[in-house]
């Protein structure tokens, strides 16, 4: 009996040796892959080891302080997109979402260290002042912006309504700084706009339609419905869709507006990480209502971002317009919020936005079928022509001597468009009559 109990309690402690190598094997197999992540973990260690027991501030050393500042840098440093928020700034931006909230209606991100304007949106405070795509904001009321966090710019220039704003902005085409003092606003803006057939000074005798799209909303896809119809009903033979500096907006809103020149069920735009769980893919709606198949150019530039790219990717694509103008911006990542055990939060770019080629739009932009450049007179004569009331006769001089070669390509290209459609049509009614 005796004997039995032994050779057990040998079997047991040979088996209970065998797991803790097992795991030890393990563990250096691990250690050894990823040798240089548990180096960091420990010089990250030492050094809140260090400031714990020597910073002079005893009141600024607190773990949580420690641990939320590393955290802020951490994600700073991955993307401008990115972002470390603490439960109470969390719930402020919360409530900024659900409430009606000041703004200046100017769309920044970093470029290379510098917040720079992407588009400043029409009918905003930032586009009334004249603010332009590319001007650099280098103070916002008197604090300077370098090494400024991007949503800490963003919740500087939002807020109370009716309250002022001073802007320094440097220009870098002109090298000039000048003071802007903005008041923030609740902004509501139309999404679409100018909707009309091209006078025949520009056109000809063909019939051109041509309209802007500011952003992307919710009622933009239906507005722009209406507005195609109203443009047929005139005898519509070819459009021009405007995206030149629409800085986005709603992901849906810009699939739905895709919808309107595609077919059903069309897969529009991917979102793909490095996680399977990330991909996804949108597709117009099945009971989107397309409109006829006529000829169609969309104008883009560098300021035209986010939804637009994503419009002007898979109408390109799918070979449905041509684009005319300058490589868009290329922004196009998805942020995941993801709560973390304390209800502090990580705002994480988890994703790339990929046109129906798989091309990434991020940082690449799409690029136009024919390049055509504006001068900087001709951008800002542009943007003039675009602001609600009346110019002074000393703008209104300045922009009827500029011209839009970007406007006049895509009507070059659409005339050949028409005169080609009219020939193939005539071509096949003789085929069919023999």
């Amino acid at each position: 009996m005796r004997r039995k109990v032994f050779y057990c309690f040998l079997s047991l402690f040979v088996l209970f040796n065998l797991v803790i190598a097992l795991g030890l094997l393990a563990f250096s197999a691990i250690a050894d892959s990823d040798e240089t992540g548990y180096a960091n973990l420990t010089v990250f260690a030492k050094a809140l080891q260090l400031i714990r027991q020597d910073y002079v501030d005893a009141n600024k050393i607190g773990y949580k302080d420690l641990t939320y500042s590393a955290l802020r840098g951490m994600l700073n440093g991955l993307d401008p997109h990115s972002q470390f928020m603490g439960p109470t700034d969390f719930r402020k931006m919360q409530d900024e979402t659900r409430s009606d909230v000041g703004d200046l209606g100017i769309i920044v991100t970093t470029k290379q260290g510098v917040l720079t304007v992407v588009s400043p949106m029409e009918d905003t405070p930032g586009f009334r002042a004249g603010i332009l795509p590319g001007d650099q904001i280098l103070r916002i009321n008197g604090t300077t912006t370098e090494k400024m966090n991007l949503q800490d710019a963003i919740d500087l220039m939002r807020g109370e309504p009716g309250q002022k704003i001073a802007l320094t902005i440097f220009r870098p085409s002109i090298k000039q700084t000048k003071e802007y003092s903005l008041q923030r606003e609740v902004i509501k803006v139309s999404s679409v706009k100018d909707a009309k057939l091209l006078d025949s000074s520009i056109a000809g005798s063909f019939k051109i339609g041509y309209l802007r799209i500011t952003q992307f909303n919710e009622p933009t896809a239906q507005e722009l419905a209406q507005r195609l119809d109203s443009l047929q009903a005139k005898g519509m033979q070819a459009l021009i869709v405007d995206l030149r500096f629409n800085p986005g907006g709603l992901l849906t809103s810009a699939v739905d507006v895709s919808g309107l020149f595609l077919l059903p069920k069309t897969m529009i735009v991917s979102t793909e990480g490095r996680d399977q769980s990330q991909y996804r893919e949108y597709f117009t709606s099945r009971n989107a209502k397309q409109q006829s198949n006529f000829p169609l150019v969309l104008l883009v530039n560098g300021g035209s971002a986010s939804g637009s790219e994503i419009v002007a990717g898979a109408l390109k694509d799918l070979n449905r317009a041509i684009l005319v103008g300058d490589t868009t911006f290329g922004k196009g990542s998805v942020q995941s919020v993801i709560q973390l055990p304390d209800n502090s939060v990580l705002r994480l770019t988890t994703a790339k936005y990929y046109t129906p080629s798989k091309q990434v739009i991020h940082e690449k932009g799409i690029t136009p079928n024919i390049k055509a450049s504006l001068t900087p007179d001709q951008e800002r004569a542009l943007l003039l022509q675009r602001r609600d009331g009346v110019l002074s006769p000393e703008d209104q001089k300045f922009v009827n001597e500029q011209k839009d070669p970007q406007l006049d390509r895509a009507v070059d290209v659409l005339k050949g468009a028409i005169i080609y459609t009219h020939n193939e049509k005539q071509t096949q009614g003789q085929e069919e009559r023999q």
